[in-house]
């Protein structure tokens, strides 16, 4: 679909790749992470502030800041890829621990008791009973990738940004507000995406509420 001058449904596909890529990458470099601060109170003084820190740092400057690191083009989507993991794993870090230290004590000795051990006591037990948690922190690092994606266009990475500075530049309400409107729908629709996929993953929830 062509509207403005522009190819919509690229700019779609460009904006949902750019955003829901680094989310899952963000959240395969987390899970270790956030299971190292679960198990240890030292590394989860560091990790946690630090990944707190991470999220203050400006998105454009960081953007522009990777080529210089990576020797990567200016205009490339591999360093708006790279900003929104950074951005991802610095949210779900926390999200992870504090997803596992949900987990109650006693399940997890119960686990132990039968035979379960390190790594099939992490994803046979205590992640599925994390998903809840986990799932509401994975919706903020996916709502705020969809957000964060738009500031990529100020330094010419097409998405559903490139409609807001264009339609700024030439004045173009109606462009403007197609660019806002179509992020805001995208951020939506994969947040409810996460959220039922959550829900499909913890059937013993909708059980004990009746949903």
């Amino acid at each position: 679909m062509r509207a403005f001058g522009y190819d919509i449904d690229q700019l779609v596909i460009a904006h949902v790749l750019l955003a829901v890529v680094p989310v899952l990458v963000g959240l395969l470099v987390a899970l270790p992470l956030g299971w190292w601060a679960h198990r240890s109170r030292p590394a989860r003084r560091v990790l946690v502030p630090l990944s707190g820190a991470l999220y203050t740092v400006p998105s454009l400057a960081l953007i522009v800041f990777i080529p210089v690191v990576l020797g990567t083009p200016i205009l490339s989507p591999v360093n708006v890829g790279i900003t929104l993991t950074v951005y991802t794993v610095a949210l779900l870090v926390r999200s992870v621990a504090e997803a596992l230290d949900a987990v109650p004590d006693t399940i997890t000795t119960a686990a132990i008791a039968v035979g379960y051990r390190s790594a099939g006591l992490l994803f046979g037990v205590q992640l599925p009973l994390a998903v809840p948690v986990l799932t509401a922190g994975l919706r903020v690092a996916s709502v705020s990738a969809f957000s964060l994606v738009t500031v990529g266009a100020l330094v010419g990475i097409p998405s559903l940004g490139t409609l807001m500075t264009d339609g700024f530049q030439q004045d173009y309400t109606a462009m403007v507000v197609t660019g806002i409107v179509g992020s805001v729908v995208l951020a939506f629709l994969f947040d409810a995406l996460w959220l039922a996929l959550g829900r499909s993953l913890t059937p013993w929830t909708r059980a004990r509420t009746g949903v």
